[in-house]
């Protein structure tokens, strides 16, 4: 794990590619951030440690606000992704941008110019599956759902895209080119089987696997979790995580499948990996972590090893095994009730000083937040929870974020549960445990508990939290985003800025969106458009 520092946070990224630096062509400009993996690194931080322009001080009605807006053809899922720089080699706008990448439900690819908002480039992958099954928690359109990555270094866009092809739904990988949106590498078909406890094989079945969590890019491979629509067809669908190699797309020899029981008192079986479209974590060892959700409503076939549903779990950067794991002492009643731990996602914090350098923070509908040693997860007891501490969040169909407090130096955990932002601090000695210390009034939202946010500050300096609340009914159907000062004084966080920021008629499929900080604009994308706040030009005196 690299040690605390944003410099030092920053150069340990190579590979990773979440904070990319490029210098901008104007050398008047700053250095301009990329953001190029869910939730700006593969920690899953949602931290901008190197945004210079928003601040406290100029993020208010008066001076910030709606720059732009931008009509696409279908929801967006994914959150935007940025890269500065980019060459765009194709169409009628060929030529150096700074470039927002947006995926729609329709399997539609987006190159949008990221400070002005014209659409640069477009393409489409396909004709995209129709309520599969008949879930109606995504939208009509179930195209491109999970935010891809980006490796500035290829100029490589990955992205899985799901597509009613004659012989029935299926998902490819695609490694576009970053200027002209064509793939580089002719995609794959996603495939997989696993040897079942009786011997037998299971086979991935695309028509039964919802491809939710965002991809992660890690050890030179390309990662995808996969769990289920709406729980439908459970006797056929399973918590799968896949990998590929990210130069040739060739999928790697061993895969994750979190439930190999051949049989079950219900046929019941997922253990799927959704987490509300949080990305699997990768640590400085290669390791991947995410979190994984309910099985069989018996509630008795968790068994750790060929079961492993409503856990934090740990595995080689080759899938070949579990290496830890993390499962709550009531795991039975959360099968039992659909409760799931893997509504949330898992964050990996920075190496933090004392004796547990290395720590890990997930929560899920239940409403408790788990803080783990991420070396030494917890495993599974069922008298207690042995974790380094357990704190109330509110039902967290959402994920933790991170950033470090510039008036003590001390981390920081944004919680967002239920209808409130709670900032946490860490303390690291005697033995690491997290103390509230503000929270924000309770937000609007009348969709599942929770939302998700991103923060971001200059090195320490100046941090503003930033949310997405979900819509409040069919509707008032808006998405709010929302500007917090943790610095504000006191227990409650001061409102900087609430504006509504699009519109998720689809009210029974949660919108999991994320706000994107970069280079003074924050971008949100909703149901048919991407957009673009930042400082509004002011009236010359």
């Amino acid at each position: 794990m690299r040690p605390l520092g944003v410099s030092a946070r920053i150069r340990g990224l190579a590979g990773i590619a979440s904070l990319a630096f490029i210098l901008f062509a104007n050398a008047s400009a700053a250095a301009q951030t990329a953001v190029t993996t869910y939730h700006n690194d593969n920690y899953r931080t949602g931290w901008n440690s190197t945004e210079t322009v928003l601040t406290p001080a100029n993020v208010n009605s008066s001076t910030f606000g709606l720059l732009a807006k931008v009509t696409v053809d279908d929801q967006v899922d994914a959150h935007p992704l940025i890269v500065p720089g980019v060459n765009i080699t194709a169409g009628s706008n060929q030529g150096t941008h700074d470039v927002a990448y947006i995926v729609t439900g329709n399997d539609t690819v987006y190159a949008i110019d990221a400070n002005v908002g014209t659409v640069l480039l477009s393409t489409s992958l396909g004709k995209p599956v129709f309520a599969p099954l008949g879930c109606n928690n995504n939208g009509p359109h179930v195209g491109i759902t999970s935010t891809p990555v980006i490796d500035t270094t290829s100029n490589t866009l990955y992205l899985i895209a799901y597509t009613h092809d004659t012989s029935g739904p299926a998902y490819r990988l695609h490694a576009l080119d970053l200027g002209s949106l064509t793939d580089k590498i002719a995609p794959v078909i996603v495939s997989g089987s696993h040897t079942l406890t009786d011997g037998t094989t299971f086979n991935f079945n695309a028509t039964y696997q919802r491809q939710r969590p965002s991809l992660l890019e890690a050890n030179g491979n390309i990662y995808a979790g996969f769990g289920s629509f709406c729980d439908y067809s459970a006797n056929v669908s399973r918590g799968w995580l896949l990998g590929w190699n990210a130069s040739t797309l060739a999928p790697l020899s061993a895969n994750q499948l979190n439930d190999t029981l051949a049989s079950t008192p219900d046929d019941f079986f997922l253990a799927s990996i959704w987490m509300s479209g949080y990305g699997p974590a990768a640590d400085d060892s290669g390791n991947v972590l995410f979190v994984t959700g309910n099985s069989d409503y018996s509630g008795n076939t968790y068994n750790g090893v060929t079961s492993i549903q409503e856990s934090a779990v740990k595995v080689a950067a080759n899938l070949t095994s579990v290496l830890d794991l993390f499962t709550p002492s009531n795991q039975a009643s959360l099968d039992e009730g659909d409760v799931d731990f893997g509504s949330g996602g898992m964050l990996v914090l920075p190496d933090q000083p004392g004796s547990i350098p290395h720590l890990a923070v997930a929560a899920g509908k239940y409403g408790s937040m788990y803080l783990m040693n991420e070396d030494d997860l917890g495993g599974y007891s069922t008298t207690g929870n042995n974790v380094l501490g357990t704190y109330q969040v509110g039902g967290c169909w959402c994920g933790e974020s991170y950033f470090v407090d510039p008036t003590d130096g001390a981390a920081r955990i944004v919680s967002s549960g239920g209808n409130q932002v709670k900032v946490w601090k860490l303390q690291t000695s005697p033995k690491p445990k997290l103390t509230e210390v503000a929270q924000s009034p309770a937000l609007r939202g009348g969709q599942s508990g929770g939302f998700f946010t991103s923060v971001s500050s200059n090195g320490n300096a100046s941090p503003i939290i930033w949310a997405l609340t979900r819509p409040q009914s069919q509707s008032s159907n808006a998405v709010g985003l929302y500007a917090f000062n943790p610095e504000s004084g006191g227990t409650t966080l001061a409102t900087l800025f609430h504006a509504n920021a699009g519109a998720w008629p689809n009210y029974n499929g949660d919108s999991n969106q994320v706000p994107v900080v970069a280079n003074g604009k924050v971008y949100v994308a909703s149901n048919k458009q991407l957009q673009i706040f930042g400082l509004l030009p002011q009236k010359k005196k």
